[in-house]
């Protein structure tokens, strides 16, 4: 029996029961593909719901503030993603008449759909005979016809794409598609495959030779660099000063503390007092260490320290674009940087408990 019969009658005795599998409505499966992305399916799920109350259609979404886009995406990390998909769907609404469009070349034009999300919308949502190879598919056929390349080099990845291709079901490309993804993140899974509970254990060149646990061959990541930041708490009465990051780079467009990257020499507080004045215009005292944290992305690690500060009253910062004086009862308007979000949850557990003064 050919692998797309065994894999597509599994499938239709094992599938996961998903919220964007419930249609065929490729904005839901669009969005679905987009979320995960480095997400698991199961953490994802809440993040979907939610979203489609929001946002249940691709007009709603094109008509969405960005703001309130990267606000409701919040969580998810990788926050280009959420601005590109608003993007795309403007682009969408402007140009296709609101439909999403059923050929390769103009669903991967728009902005941020690459190869694999447009092989997924257009096989899942059209019936199209089109390959969605990520991680997992990559994973699977590696192991299935023993490709022993590294699995992230272009040689890997075009052997790959064209044995999927030749593997394919012409009358079930969506499923099929869906089914690789199931099998991946269930069953031909990193390490240490259940190969007993494979429908194509019989089929598999890996099982066969016993290499199973060592395919894929994937290159050693280098750890991510450990950056030392500090950010400064500055407040006035129910004000905080918040700094909006750029439009592009690492949390592009988001907001946080005003922070001071710490290098390695050099005196830390002074290093902070200096930087901070560079960035907002305020001369300031720290009064103590708030919040240390570590979050980690998957090329730095910041370990950043949250200290309360005091500024010179006579320094008038203007309320600009990227730097101003934000009420607390505005923040949840706020998409909230990182780790900014764990200081901004801090201090509304202090203002909860009205210990505000414990600042002082």
């Amino acid at each position: 029996m050919k692998i797309a019969q065994l894999l597509l009658t599994w499938y239709e005795n094992s599938k996961r029961d998903l919220p964007w599998r419930r249609d065929k409505d490729p904005y839901r499966i669009w969005v679905s593909e987009i979320m995960l992305q480095q997400t698991r399916v199961e953490a994802v799920k809440p993040y979907f719901d939610r979203w489609m109350e929001r946002f249940p259609d691709l007009e709603s979404l094109a008509e969405a503030e960005e703001e309130e886009v990267v606000r409701h995406w919040q969580g998810l990390g990788y926050y280009s993603r959420a601005r590109n998909l608003l993007q795309g769907v403007r682009e969408v609404s402007q140009s296709y008449g609101g439909q999403v469009p059923q050929t390769k070349e103009e669903v991967i034009g728009l902005a941020g759909v690459g190869d694999y999300t447009a092989g997924a919308i257009l096989s899942i949502a059209y019936n199209k005979k089109e390959p969605a190879i990520d991680g997992n598919v990559l994973r699977v056929f590696s192991r299935l016809f023993c490709v022993e390349e590294e699995i992230s080099s272009p040689a890997a990845k075009k052997v790959i794409k064209q044995l999927v291709a030749d593997e394919m079901s012409e009358e079930h490309p969506g499923d099929f598609n869906q089914a690789l993804m199931d099998l991946g993140s269930s069953i031909c899974i990193p390490k240490t495959p259940r190969c007993t509970l494979c429908p194509l254990a019989d089929c598999c060149c890996a099982k066969r030779k016993g290499k199973e646990g060592q395919l894929p061959v994937k290159k050693k990541k280098a750890p991510p660099k450990a950056v030392r930041l500090m950010a400064g708490v500055i407040r006035q009465g129910e004000f905080f000063l918040l700094h909006q990051r750029p439009n592009r780079g690492l949390l592009a467009g988001m907001w946080e503390f005003p922070t001071v990257e710490i290098g390695e020499d050099g005196e830390a507080m002074d290093i902070f007092r200096q930087g901070i004045q560079e960035k907002t215009g305020q001369v300031i005292e720290l009064e103590r260490l708030l919040l240390q944290c570590t979050h980690i992305f998957s090329h730095r690690q910041w370990d950043i320290s949250f200290y309360y500060c005091i500024a010179a009253p006579d320094r008038i910062v203007p309320n600009d674009r990227e730097l101003k004086w934000v009420n607390r009862t505005d923040w949840e308007k706020l998409s909230f940087a990182g780790p900014h979000r764990k200081m901004e949850k801090y201090l509304a557990e202090k203002n909860s408990q009205e210990s505000w003064q414990s600042f002082e």
